[in-house]
Order: structure tokens, then C-alpha cells, then sequence
């Protein structure tokens, strides 16, 4: 009977070691703005990889246009289904209009961490990204550079969105220690590259010899604007662009943009599934508690995912260490 007895505590033990502690009914959400871009196509990539690895469901949500309010419409719909997430990525396209419905999906005990651009006044539970503000000062040092420290810049930008501003704060940094330069226009392209051709062209057009160089803080002017300068053999004018679509690094081969900060989305969306996924097994109490706040919080309120700056000079590898990070993803 004892026999029997130890023999019957094994297996449980044994079978209870080697079951995974996910189940099927596990789904996490990727949730940004402009879905379709390779940016967030990267990500999606980098989200799939991670709920491969854990065995767990996983889904892109969110408007394939830079849409704000449809972003938020989206959070709503998540937080409200019967079949509630898992937990939640968020990349806050307008931190003030989503810091309500954050605030409600975690209320309604669903882990949400922000990427990519951050609510920091929300009930978020942390913020995986780039130091935005650093990745400016690293672009504002270049620009500068490249014009010798003196001119005209004009800032291509979406100004509601809080990594787009914290990166503006960074370039002006970097320009301050060169008082002959100077930002003398930010648009605000409203996340359509139709909006930073149209205005790159009315410069070539009308202000060509006043604006020396142009600054791109998101992923889609700066191939727009090199285009402009490459249709209308405009040179001795400098681009500074940001992250690494195939079109931005073939105009960097071509000399047209100096240079891109290159982020790492597909390392944010990766982790921060595995984050969300600790999170939901391993709940913080409360779970709506300001957590970014407390010195004793078992959290960290940022991690830092990293940017590389991509020039001519080291392009080539760029690319061919991205590509091997395809193959294997593809193997």
C-alpha cells in the first residue's frame, strides 16, 4: 500500500514538472497605429516569434492608417471582449487620448504594457522602447555634423505622439551646442507620407537655398523626402531619417540620407509577449497600482530595447545581419 501510495505521488510530481503552464485559452494582442507600415510588420514578426515559443495564441490588432481615435476604438473593443486578453502591447499613438482606456483594460485585470511609444501617465505596468530622447541627441549630433554646425532645419514629425516629442527634445539638445543652427519649421505629417512628399517639394520649390537640412522622426518621411531631393537632382541638402525599411537603407546606399537610427521593434514586441506573459502568471497586487511609482515595485517602469545608428559606412552589415535574423526566423 505505501508502495503504491509513493509510486502514485511520483507521477503526480512528474506530471505535474513537465506540463507547461500555458493553455489555449492564452491570447495576447499586439494593439498600435498604422499596422500595415514594415515597422509594425517587424514587430508582428518579432510578437509571433515569441507566442511560438510559449505556445500561446497571438493577434495584431489596430488600423492599418495612422489613426489615433480608431486605435482607441480598437483598445475598447479588446478590454470589452467576452474572451478576455490575455494581456495587451500598446504603442500609443496619442498618450492622452489612450490613457482613459489603459487605464480601464487594466482595471478590468489585464496586464497592458506600452512599446514603442509610451501613456507614462497611465496605469501601464511598464514601457519597453527606445530611450527616445537619446536616439535625438545620437540624430542631432549627425545632423549637425554633416552641416558643420550651421543652418536651416526643417523637422518632420507627429507631435501628439509622446516618443516622436521626447526625440524632438533630443535633436534640440544636440542643436543647442551649435547656436548657428536653427529649426525653423516642424511639420506634422499626420502619419501619411503624401504629407512629407507634398512639403519636402514646396521646399525644393520655393525655399530650396534656405533649408539645409531635413530631420524625419518617424519611419516614413525620410524616404519621401529623399525622393523629392533625388527627382528633382537637388544635393549638398542633408536627411536624417529614422528606423530601417528596406527604402530608407537603399537611399543611405545611394548617399541621399546620411543617416537612420535604426530601433528594434521586433525585439520590443518579443519580449514584451514574454513580459506580459510572466505578468499574467505572476500578477502583480494590485494590479491597477501605480507600480512606476513605488521604490519597491518588482517591475522596472523602462527597458531600454536600443538603437543603432545606420550610415553609409556600415550599411552593408546592417543589412546582412538583418537578413540572417529573417533566414533563421524563416527556418
Amino acid at each position: 500500500m505505501r508502495v503504491a501510495k509513493w509510486i502514485l505521488a511520483v507521477v503526480i510530481l512528474l506530471t505535474g514538472c513537465s506540463s507547461s503552464q500555458h493553455s489555449p485559452q492564452e491570447k495576447y494582442y499586439l494593439l498600435s497605429s498604422n499596422v500595415k507600415i514594415p515597422y509594425w510588420q517587424t514587430a508582428g514578426n518579432g510578437f509571433m516569434r515569441a507566442a511560438t515559443q510559449l505556445q500561446v495564441r497571438a493577434e495584431m490588432a489596430g488600423p492599418d492608417t495612422y489613426d489615433p481615435k480608431a486605435e482607441q476604438e480598437e483598445l475598447r473593443r479588446l478590454t470589452a471582449l467576452q474572451e478576455k486578453p490575455t494581456g495587451i502591447l500598446v504603442s500609443a499613438a496619442d498618450a492622452a487620448l489612450l490613457q482613459g482606456d489603459i487605464d480601464a483594460a487594466v482595471g478590468a485585470g489585464i496586464p497592458v504594457v506600452t512599446v514603442d511609444s509610451d501613456a507614462p501617465g497611465s496605469k501601464r505596468l511598464l514601457f519597453i522602447g527606445t530611450n527616445n530622447y537619446e536616439a535625438g541627441v545620437m540624430g542631432g549630433r549627425v545632423a549637425a555634423k554633416e552641416i558643420n554646425g550651421k543652418g536651416n532645419v526643417v523637422v518632420f514629425t507627429m507631435p501628439g505622439q509622446a516618443n516622436l516629442v521626447e526625440r524632438l527634445n533630443g535633436y534640440k539638445f544636440a542643436f543647442s551646442e551649435h547656436p548657428g543652427i536653427k529649426i525653423v519649421e516642424e511639420v506634422d505629417i499626420k502619419g501619411d507620407p503624401r504629407i512629407a512628399f507634398d512639403k519636402a517639394t514646396e521646399i525644393v520649390d520655393k525655399r530650396r537655398d534656405k533649408v539645409d537640412a531635413f530631420v524625419c522622426l518617424e519611419a516614413l518621411a525620410g524616404k519621401e523626402v529623399a525622393d523629392v531631393l533625388d527627382r528633382n537632382k537637388v544635393s549638398g541638402k542633408t536627411i536624417v531619417a529614422m528606423d530601417a525599411d528596406d527604402d530608407t537603407l537603399k537611399w543611405i546606399q545611394k548617399g541621399v540620407i546620411a543617416a537612420t537610427i535604426a530601433q528594434k521593434p521586433y525585439t520590443m514586441a518579443y519580449y514584451g509577449l514574454k513580459m506580459l506573459d510572466d505578468l499574467y502568471h505572476h500578477k502583480p497586487s494590485p494590479l491597477d497600482h501605480n507600480w512606476a511609482q513605488d521604490p519597491f515595485s518588482p517591475l522596472p517602469s523602462f527597458v531600454d530595447t536600443g538603437a543603432t545608428l545606420v550610415t553609409k559606412e556600415n550599411v552593408e552589415s546592417f543589412i546582412k545581419a538583418r537578413d540572417a535574423v529573417k533566414a533563421e526566423g524563416k527556418s
